[in-house]
Parts: structure tokens; C-alpha cells; sequence
């Protein structure tokens, strides 16, 4: 079968195109004829090297690239009884969708309902599965909160705004350009600012009266994470759960108390999909609300296994506004 993956860290130009086996599936696993995968940061991220020495993300090389995608169950090892074969799957935080054919634990499967295409669902599920646990798990987001959404027009940032607002909370926003910013505001964002190398934060203060938000979801790392904490209320909560400019290094945990005695985290979807119970309610949840037009996900634009090294070039260059699915 044809596979994309690395066996070596760097650029874009480790990628490697691999005539494999079909794998077999072992006891607890699944495999699935992959139909599609999405491109998302953690590709790149695995590609650079920065699961390396991971325990939450043990990713080791040669690894086949993909780590989401969605397909048909073709195959079941000893102890699976929860999928049949020709069931409709989704999964993530699995590599290896890069590929015609995948093993995947039967424990990071979710079901994918009929009236949702395979497509949507390669492209959803990690992007949605982790704006709901920010949500409602991590924030508990209610009536009368507000937050503040950093990079709002990615896949995940867009989620983030429609779910809080879902729950009744006050959003705003923060973008790179007036494009950006134009579909964060269709998004239901009240407001939404330039990073202006931390000067959202006096944008965000001026919004809220000078109080800050109650929470920050924050993705971006060390060009934002310190006006963050400027941005968020005094015993407000900051949320930091991806780096895509870079991690913090030198955080001393005073700063937070300073900062008005803030909470800080650094969450993991990982732990927020621990079962395979957790995995397919959170799915079935995420697909729903997509399935119900409750939120919206873009899918704009679809690459082969051929150019999919560009597809991530374009992601990592942040030229892509929405998911880039893989036909496989």
C-alpha cells in the first residue's frame, strides 16, 4: 500500500513516499481502508521532532505521518467487539492515516453517523473533540462568562467560538489580518483584535471594562501567553494548549500571581479521550452538533498523498484559512 512518513526529523523534505504491507491488526486494534485524513499542526509538529521524547504522544520514528482521519472497518484483532466490519469510523491522535490502510486502537474510534460525509468527519473530529473539552471541560463555560480566543479563524479557534457561545458566553477574538478577523466576527465573535505584539491585551481590558476575561484559550505560546495573562481577569483561568509560534521557556509561576492569581493550564486531548467510552461519547457528541448545523467546519481545500507535503507547507506557513483534507 502507499504511505507518507518520516524516518528521520526536519523540514518539509523528510517526507517519504513508502510501498508498505497492509498492516495486521493485534489484539484491542482496528483496520481501517482509510478514506481520508486531515492535515493538521501535530503533522508538522511530528515532522519537526517535538513528540521525540513525548510520554503523553509516544510517537517514534519511522512513523507513517497522520495522526486523524476516516474510513471503513475492514479488519478486527482478538478482544474488539464494539465495531463490525463495513462500519463507518473516525479517529485521532493515531498516526498513521497517511496511508491506504491503518491499525487503529479500537479505543480512539468513534462512530460516524450516515448523514455525515467521511470527509467531514477525517476533518472535525480532533478539532472538535478538543473545543469541546476546552469548553466544557477545562472552562466550564456558562451564561454570562467571557472569553478571549487567540487565532480564531483556525480550525480549532473557530470551534472555540462556536461552542462558547453556545453555552451562553461572551466571546472575543484575536487574528492576523482583516480576512481572518471578517470570519471570526461571522463566527459570532463580538469583537476581535490584531495581536499587535501584545497590545490586544488594552483592547481586550477596554472591551470588558477593565476587568479581563474569565478565560484565555491560548494557542499560540510565547508571542501571546504573557499579554495573555494581562488580558484574563484577577483569579481568572488561562488556558494554554498548543505553541504553534514557539514554546515558553522561562514561565516562572510567580508571574501568574502577579498576574492577578491566575490558574494556568496546560491541557491534552489525550487525557480528555483516556476510553474508549470517553473517545466514541465525545465523538458522537462533536458529530452531532456538525450533523445539526450547530457548528460549522470548513473544509477548504483537499490534497492526495501526492502533494500532501504542500498542504502542510501551506499550514505551517499559516496560508491556510480552514481544514485541508487528504483523499486517499
Amino acid at each position: 500500500m502507499k504511505a507518507v512518513g518520516i524516518s528521520r526529523y526536519g523540514d518539509a523534505s523528510v517526507l517519504e513516499r513508502w510501498e508498505i504491507a497492509v498492516p495486521e491488526p493485534g489484539p484491542g486494534e482496528v483496520l481501517v481502508e482509510v478514506r481520508f485524513a486531515g492535515v493538521n499542526f501535530m503533522d508538522v509538529h511530528t515532522r519537526q521532532g517535538k513528540y521525540a521524547t513525548s510520554t503523553t504522544y509516544p510517537v517514534r520514528l519511522p512513523v507513517t505521518l497522520g495522526m486523524e482521519g476516516a474510513g471503513i472497518v475492514v479488519g478486527r484483532g482478538d478482544g474488539v467487539e464494539e465495531f463490525a466490519l463495513g462500519e463507518r469510523v473516525a479517529w485521532c491522535l493515531s498516526w498513521g492515516s497517511y496511508a491506504q490502510y491503518q491499525v487503529v486502537p479500537a479505543t480512539r474510534l468513534a462512530r460516524v453517523p450516515e448523514e455525515l460525509g467521511l470527509d467531514m468527519a477525517a476533518a472535525s473530529l480532533f478539532q472538535a473533540c478538543t473545543a469541546h473539552y476546552l469548553v466544557h471541560d477545562v472552562a466550564h463555560l456558562g451564561p454570562g462568562s467571557t472569553c478571549l480566543v487567540h487565532a480564531a479563524s483556525g480550525a480549532i479557534g473557530q470551534l472555540l467560538i462556536q461552542m462558547a457561545i453556545g453555552r451562553g458566553s461572551r466571546v472575543v477574538a484575536t487574528t492576523s489580518s482583516a480576512t481572518k478577523a471578517a470570519l471570526a466576527r461571522s463566527l459570532g465573535a463580538e469583537a476581535v483584535f490584531d495581536y499587535g505584539e501584545g497590545r490586544f491585551a488594552d483592547d481586550v481590558l477596554a472591551a470588558t471594562g477593565g476587568r479581563g476575561v474569565d478565560v484565555t484559550f491560548d494557542a499560540v505560546g510565547v508571542s501571546t501567553l504573557r499579554a495573555s495573562m494581562r488580558a484574563t481577569r484577577t483569579r481568572g483561568l488561562l488556558v494554554n494548549y498548543g505553541a504553534v509560534a514557539g514554546p515558553v521557556h522561562d514561565l516562572d509561576p510567580l508571574e501568574l500571581g502577579e498576574a492577578g492569581s491566575l490558574f494556568f493550564t496546560r491541557p491534552r486531548l489525550a487525557d480528555y479521550i483516556a476510553t474508549g467510552e470517553e473517545m466514541r461519547r465525545r465523538g458522537a457528541e462533536v458529530f452531532d452538533g456538525i450533523v445539526r448545523g450547530e457548528w460549522r467546519v470548513q473544509i477548504s481545500a483537499a490534497c492526495t498523498l501526492d502533494d500532501v507535503d504542500q498542504a502542510m507547507a501551506d499550514l505551517e506557513g499559516r496560508r491556510q484559512i480552514g481544514k485541508t483534507v487528504v483523499t486517499i
